[in-house]
Formats: C-alpha cells, sequence, structure tokens
C-alpha cells in the first residue's frame, strides 16, 4: 500500500519523480558538494568510472567485455596477453627442475665430502653404495668390484636388503658377473632399464632373491681404468630411474672412482710400511730356558712406520737382556733412527760388568757424538738375572712407561720409578738403576706408549687398562700373550706399538751365581 512506502531521504527524489527534479544530479550538480560529476568523482565521493575503475567490483575495465581498456596505450590490453594454462605449466615444471637440481648439487657436494674423507676400502666401498641409494631414493644398491683383470666381480657388496630378505638367500652364491651384471662389466656405459625381466640379456634372479623391477647401472672408473660398478634398483616412489638420476649416478661414479683409487693406493703404503718396519725389527733368538714373545702393530695413517722396537738377547751366566724403545716421530726417518739405535744398543748391553743405567748412559752420548741430528726417543733396557736361588731384575728408563709383572700368584703391578729423560735430550746426565727380585713363573711385560695413549684421556686410564687385560690373559705363553696385548689394545691406532714378554724359568741348571 502506499503508506507503506518508505520515504526517500531529504535530498533526494523519489522512484516516481522526473529527472528535472530540483537538486536532482540532472542538471549537473552534485548534490553532495555541488560539482559535477565529469570533475571525477562520483556521487558518494569517490572517484568517477573515468579513472580506470569500475565502481561495481574495482576490476580494470574492458577486460573481456570492451570499453576503455581497449585503448592500445592502456598497460593490460587484454586477458588474451596472460600466459596460458599450458606456459603456468611448463614455468612450475622448470622452476621444480632448478629446485631439484639445486638440491641435488648440495647433495653431491656432501656425498664427495663423505666419500673422500675414508681411506678404509670397505668403508669406502659401503660408503659410495649408501650415498647412491641416497641420492636416488633406491631402495637396493650394490657394488660389484672386477678383479685384476678387470673381467669378473671379484667383490659383491650388497644394501637395502632386510633381514628376511638375507635369511631367504642363505647358501646363495654371490653374483659372478653374468646377465646385466656381465653386461655392465663388457659394456660400461650406463644402463637404465624399466623391466629388467625383459631386457634380452636378463638372467632371472636365484630362488629367494626379492623382486627387482627397475635398474640403473654404472661403470665406476678411475684415470681409464673400471674398478666396477654401481648396481641401483627399485625407486623407493615406484616410478622408473630418469635422466636426472642417471646423471647423479654417473657424477658420483667419477668421485667414487677417485675415491677406491685413494683407498688401494693408501693399503698398498700401508702395506709396504709396514713391511718395510718389521724387517727392520729383528726376530727373537732362541731364548731358552726363557719363554718369550713379541709382538708389532703399525700406525693406521699412510706411511707412518714409526719408530718404536723391541729386541733381546741371552747373555753370558745365565742372564737375559730385553729393551723396549720408541723414536720420536711417524716416518720413515723415525724408522732408520730406530734401527741405528738397536744397533748400537745391542752392542753396549753385552758388556757384562755394564748395568742397564750405564748402558743406556753410554747410547746417549754416542747417539749425541755420531748422529748428525741426533734423534729424541724413550727407552727401557731390562735385564734377568739368577741371583741366590731366585731371579733379579734391573732395569734403567729413559723415559719410557714402566715395565708390568705378572707373578705367578696372578696380581699384576707396575715397577714404578722415576722414569728418568729420554735419549738425546741431557746426554751428560747419569742414568739411574733399579733391582727388584721376582719368583720364578714371573713374567716381565715392556710395551710402548701406543698400547695405552688414548689423545685426550690420562695415561693412567689406558695403563689400568692394560693391566686389567694382562691378568685376564695372564695364562697364555708369552707369545700368545703379546698378540692378544696388541689385539686388545686401549690406544686410538694413530701410533705404531710393541710388546715383549719374558718368562721367568726354574733355576735348574743355573746354580747360585
Amino acid at each position: 500500500m502506499a503508506e507503506d512506502r518508505r520515504r526517500p531521504p531529504e535530498g533526494a527524489s523519489s522512484a516516481d519523480e522526473g529527472p528535472a527534479d530540483a537538486g536532482g544530479p540532472a542538471d549537473g550538480q552534485d548534490p553532495a558538494d555541488g560539482r559535477s560529476p565529469s570533475d571525477g568523482q562520483d556521487p558518494a565521493g569517490g572517484r568517477s568510472p573515468s579513472d580506470g575503475q569500475d565502481p561495481a567490483d574495482g576490476r580494470v575495465p574492458g577486460y573481456g567485455r570492451g570499453g576503455p581498456a581497449d585503448d592500445p596505450g592502456e598497460p593490460y590490453a587484454s586477458l588474451l596477453d596472460l600466459p596460458l594454462t599450458s606456459d603456468l605449466d611448463r614455468i612450475g615444471e622448470q622452476l621444480h627442475a632448478l629446485a631439484r637440481a639445486q638440491r641435488t648439487l648440495q647433495e653431491l657436494l656432501q656425498a664427495v665430502v663423505n666419500i673422500t674423507g675414508e681411506l678404509e676400502l670397505p668403508t669406502v666401498l659401503r660408503r659410495i653404495v649408501r650415498t647412491a641409494m641416497d641420492l636416488v631414493g633406491a631402495r637396493y644398491g650394490a657394488m660389484g668390484v672386477l678383479d685384476q683383470e678387470g673381467r669378473l666381480l671379484e667383490e659383491f657388496i650388497p644394501l637395502g636388503l632386510t633381514t628376511k630378505e638375507l635369511a631367504d638367500l642363505e647358501g646363495v652364491e654371490l653374483p659372478r658377473g653374468r646377465g646385466l651384471l656381465g653386461h655392465l662389466i663388457h659394456h660400461p656405459e650406463p644402463l637404465r632399464v624399466k623391466d629388467i625381466s625383459r631386457h634380452p640379456e636378463s638372467a632371472g634372479f636365484p630362488p629367494g632373491h626379492p623382486p627387482m623391477h627397475s635398474l640403473l647401472g654404472v661403470a665406476i672408473s678411475a684415470r681409464g681404468r673400471i674398478y666396477g660398478n654401481l648396481y641401483l634398483s627399485e625407486r623407493k616412489d615406484g616410478q622408473p630411474f630418469d635422466r636426472h638420476d642417471e646423471g647423479v649416478i654417473r657424477t658420483l661414479a667419477g668421485t667414487a672412482g677417485v675415491a677406491i683409487e685413494n683407498a688401494r693406493l693408501y693399503q698398498q703404503v700401508r702395506r709396504s710400511g709396514e713391511q718395510f718396519q718389521r724387517l727392520l725389527l729383528p726376530r727373537l733368538p732362541d731364548l731358552r730356558p726363557f719363554s718369550a714373545g713379541a709382538a708389532y702393530s703399525p700406525a693406521s695413517a699412510p706411511a707412518a712406520v714409526g719408530g718404536d722396537w723391541y729386541d733381546a738377547v741371552l747373555l753370558p751366566g745365565g742372564a737375559c737382556a730385553a729393551v723396549i724403545g720408541d723414536v720420536v716421530g711417524h716416518d720413515l726417518r723415525a724408522a732408520a733412527d730406530m734401527s741405528q739405535i738397536r744397533n748400537m744398543l745391542r752392542a753396549l748391553y753385552y758388556e757384562p760388568s755394564a748395568s742397564p743405567g750405564t748402558s743406556l748412559a753410554r747410547l746417549d752420548r754416542i747417539m749425541n757424538a755420531a748422529l748428525d741430528e741426533a734423534p729424541v726417543a724413550t727407552a727401557l733396557l731390562a735385564r734377568l738375572e739368577p741371583a741366590d736361588g731366585a731371579w733379579e731384575l734391573r732395569w734403567s728408563s729413559a723415559g719410557h712407561p714402566p715395565p708390568l709383572v705378572l707373578l705367578p700368584d696372578g696380581r699384576v703391578r707396575y715397577l714404578d720409578v722415576e722414569p728418568g729423560l729420554p735419549l738425546g735430550v741431557a746426554p751428560e746426565l747419569p742414568r739411574p738403576d733399579h733391582c727388584r727380585p721376582l719368583p720364578v713363573g714371573s713374567t716381565v711385560v715392556l710395551f710402548t706408549d701406543g698400547l695405552v695413549e688414548v689423545p685426550g684421556q690420562p695415561l693412567d686410564r689406558g695403563l689400568d687398562a692394560l693391566a686389567v687385560t694382562a691378568s685376564r690373559l695372564a695364562g697364555l705363553e708369552p707369545d700368545d700373550l703379546c698378540r692378544a696385548l696388541i689385539a686388545h689394545r686401549t690406544g686410538d691406532g694413530h701410533d705404531d706399538k710393541a710388546v715383549i714378554a719374558l718368562r721367568t724359568p726354574p733355576l735348574t741348571g743355573y746354580g747360585s751365581a
């Protein structure tokens, strides 16, 4: 009804009033401030449509409907100028590939650090396989190491197999280079297969082998020599290996070849250094009636042959002399100095009237006079002599760890005395002698510091650990005891180690002199 209609606000005409109504916008004046719409203002006080803004939704006019924006001078001429969906997809794929490449580069750099930071060959080989698996997300990986002729697999290192899968393969012979593995040996180009069973050279799998479909194989070489092949199977996401995976593994294989070559060179140098060191060490002569044994272990670092040595001889009158020493340094020079010192000392302790301290003092003076650059060395010279129905141990130390004595009743003790200064420090100073009676069946153990020293730990801890081990092994023959002590060493492997042991025999036939 008419009375129900709302009245228009003041200053505005009703719906049935004509456009010429006084005060209305038709006269060219804005009711609010008297300005006409042509001055760029809309009736609400905002900008007019002529400024490029649509009053309805704020969008730029002309998109898909013509209008002022169709003017060529406008920066956005049409929706047709926006990239198509296919273009956007391609840009997204390129960005994704770029991010993947950047991530892979970082992973490769870390992989290079991990692989080249190791020199033990077995560890290097396993680290290469594990790194390759991580880089491409493979479930299985393996390394096939070729023999010297490069024709057959000499070693096969599989990773990724579960405990059950390993159990299912119990008793199955390791691959010897047939099928696709053999194909890679004879054709060392990268091999990428989506379905192994469909490849014409596939030889199948042995009973119990887990199912594998995809394969990525790359030869590992350095300086033109092929060391083996890297095999990967089954991406964890179920997809076949792609070109990106192949490129990553090929890059890794180059680094892996250098790492394997370095590890093999390290092994050769280490074996050569150990052989050289053992040639310098004497074989213990026949020391009967004493039971004797000795053992040596080289340092773990390449060419670190070191200067540890031992020696023992029978002396006139039924005595036995033993020496243990360590020249400062871990190189060929230290080994050569060790050989000279050992030979000079052997001539000195043959003199019956000279005590161990006297012999060491003379050695110190001779070293200072005869050698161009006298090395610094520690040494302990001990002599077991029969005296009044018992044995007597006489010794002198030049900065060396104390003797360890295993008594027949099971007790173990160190003969702690002032160790004195090392050789090559103060040749003019005298060397004190020490003496201790020992019962028949006692074992005297002399050792170098590599057996007890661990960087960052107190020396007493290493000495205590050695004493505990020796006590547990006291029933072994001296030769077995020395090898066991080397095997149970508490050191960190960065120093060579030597140990010699003498066990006092019954006094029958020695008299009382």
